[in-house]
């Protein structure tokens, strides 16, 4: 059966239609970029703890965990205080762990505890204490993505 140059025609233009709506609607296909929560609640005591102490009792603000919608080889870790990103063109970030290449695949972590596989971007730095009803931003990098999230930390509750 031979086809005509009308039926090739449309065969042609059919296929240029689908691979136009395609493009336009790629970012169906994409990988959602990284989703970030966060939770700041007083420490659990308890007898088995799967996670070394993180709260400082002498902090004013109850720990703050960090958690993602799945698990991330992390490359980069900042918190810097918003009203710094406001005012400087230059923020200084009061905690930066960072990983050259070996960084676990994590799901979640505390402010200011080690993070697996990375270190601190300043030899022997420490993270400074977060302040109760200060606004502060997280910037989190890992190979493909880039995010951010605000946060504000609650006072410490017994």
């Amino acid at each position: 059966m031979n086809m005509t140059r009308k039926q090739w025609s449309m065969i042609v233009l059919a296929v240029l239609l689908a691979g136009f709506s395609l493009y336009l609607n790629k970012d169906w296909f994409a990988k959602d970029g990284i989703h970030i929560f966060h939770r700041s609640r007083p420490a659990r005591g308890g007898l088995f703890r799967r996670n070394k102490r993180t709260d400082d009792p002498t902090s004013a603000v109850n720990p703050v965990t960090f958690g993602f919608d799945r698990r991330l080889k992390l490359k980069s870790v900042k918190v810097i205080p918003v009203s710094d990103i406001l005012t400087n063109k230059y923020p200084h970030p009061i905690w930066q762990m960072v990983s050259e290449s070996n960084s676990v695949p994590v799901k979640d972590f505390n402010y200011g505890s080690p993070i697996a596989g990375m270190h601190p971007a300043v030899k022997g730095a420490t993270p400074d204490p977060l302040e109760p009803g200060v606004n502060y931003r997280l910037l989190v990098e890992t190979e493909q993505y880039k995010a951010e999230h605000d946060f504000v930390p609650v006072p410490r509750t017994p």
